[in-house]
């Protein structure tokens, strides 16, 4: 389907080009983040390369002297794949690939391949195809050389369509028929979510740049054996587990692909049935990697994704990752109370106060008496399942007045049983029992 291409090797040397003068380092950091997007596709960076224009050259991108540099340097260091940490039209992407006799892939169809590679189930694998399809569309223009119109129907006769033409309809008809199966899983996924929130689960959804470590602290919080490397995109299918509140109970922890600067569109496009997840979370957890020289820039990158999946107005705690890899005494700087925290998921330093400022930022409010008649053993065993007991003690009538800690909805369902106190306030007598609601 698409014009015949040089093959593809292992070997490869980068290319970047600097048009707006960002600051060095940031122009190093973005460098340094395309070979490590590399290295996870099994590609060996053999040489770096740099550049700076005003404006790109319109046809091969960069000027004919730095064309002719590349050239040698493929030569010499044996190298058979030229990666370009920029945007390429598809004219200039062809031009270069006949110029240099080797392959040339941008920063992100490295992006694509990494997530084609790493997709598992179903739904992932539905994702990834459509972000590829809609990248291949905007290839389609100019990046042809075979436009020559086929021969028509009957008897051969007539214009009949272009080569291009007849692809773009191919491409079409299989996004329709990839965004159609993609309705099915925002549905089923939409089905889940309300029989969470009429169950009156709560969900918590970790998001943050790839790498920053949100797979290490899921398996530390919920004991699972998600896949957790130092490497990027290693989480792309989203995971969910049970995480226990002191105060609420069983909660829903998310587990979500890595977002990275640069994201292609296409891409938060066709994982919008996974992202709906975490906009419809209550809480989230933005995992920082603490130890990254540049910070700041990457929780931008991450506050640009979720305000355009519509979850940037959503609760937050900002979780600084990776601590022990810091000066000691340097985590202070990042603790914030509720808000931001200090944590190592390698060390466990820091997570039982993250579940305390979960349970905060849920509602859990300050501790509560409860006064349980005698007959209440079935309650009384629910508190202390949901971790929401502080103290208990036994009153000389028998009744248990136990001090709790809990949520708004969790008092308000006590407050619904009969017989049960709760400081300050009796049953409220407009608000009927709910048979079955406790234990």
């Amino acid at each position: 389907m698409f014009f015949e291409r040089p093959e593809a090797g292992r070997r490869a040397v980068l290319l970047h080009v600097n048009f707006k003068g960002p600051a060095p380092g940031e122009a190093l950091d973005t460098v340094e983040e395309c070979a490590d997007l590399a290295l996870t596709a099994g590609v060996d960076i053999t040489e770096t390369l740099s550049a700076t224009r005003i404006a790109p050259h319109p046809r091969f991108f960069i000027g004919e002297g730095k064309l002719r540099e590349i050239e040698a340097c493929l030569q010499a260091s044996d190298s058979d794949l030229l990666l370009v940490n920029n945007e390429l039209s598809a004219g200039q992407q062809r031009n270069l690939e006949q110029a240099l006799h080797c392959r040339v892939m941008t920063r992100t169809e490295l992006i694509l391949h990494i997530f084609a590679d790493r997709a598992r189930t179903y739904e992932g694998k539905l994702q990834v195809e459509l972000a590829q399809l809609k990248h291949a569309q905007t290839r389609l223009v100019r990046g042809w050389t075979h436009l020559d119109r086929q021969k028509g129907g009957i008897g051969l006769r007539g214009a009949g369509e272009t080569q291009l033409e007849m692809d773009q309809r191919m491409l079409g008809e299989r996004v329709k028929t990839l965004q159609k199966k993609l309705v099915g899983v925002a549905r089923r996924r939409g089905q889940g979510r309300k029989r969470r929130r009429r169950d009156r689960v709560r969900v918590v959804s970790l998001v943050g740049y790839t790498n920053a470590g949100k797979s290490t602290i899921f398996n530390a919080l919920t004991a699972a054996s998600v896949v957790a490397e130092d490497q990027l995109f290693a989480t792309l299918d989203p995971t969910m587990r049970q995480l226990p509140i002191p105060g609420i109970g069983e909660v829903v922890l998310t587990d979500t692909v890595g977002f990275i600067s640069h994201l292609p569109h296409s891409l938060v496009e066709a994982f919008k049935a996974t992202l709906e997840e975490v906009a419809n979370a209550d809480l989230l957890l933005h995992v920082v990697d603490a130890s990254a020289p540049d910070v700041e820039a990457r929780i931008r990158t991450v506050n640009e994704v979720l305000e355009e999946i519509g979850a940037s107005d959503l609760p937050t705690i900002m979780l600084y990752n990776k601590i022990d890899a810091l000066p000691v005494g340097a985590e202070a700087q990042f603790d914030v109370g509720n808000t931001s925290m200090p944590v190592s998921a390698r060390t466990g330093q820091g997570l039982d106060a993250l579940l305390e400022a979960v349970a905060s930022r849920l509602g859990v409010t300050a501790p509560t008496e409860v006064l349980l008649p005698p007959e209440a053993g079935r309650t009384r065993a629910w508190l202390y399942r949901l971790g929401a007991v502080l103290s208990e003690r036994v009153q000389e009538d028998g009744s248990l007045a136990l001090m709790v800690r809990a949520d708004q909805d969790l008092l308000s369902r006590l407050a619904m049983q009969p017989k049960v106190l709760l400081q300050g306030r009796g049953r409220d007598p407009r608000i009927p029992a709910l048979p079955g609601d406790l234990p």
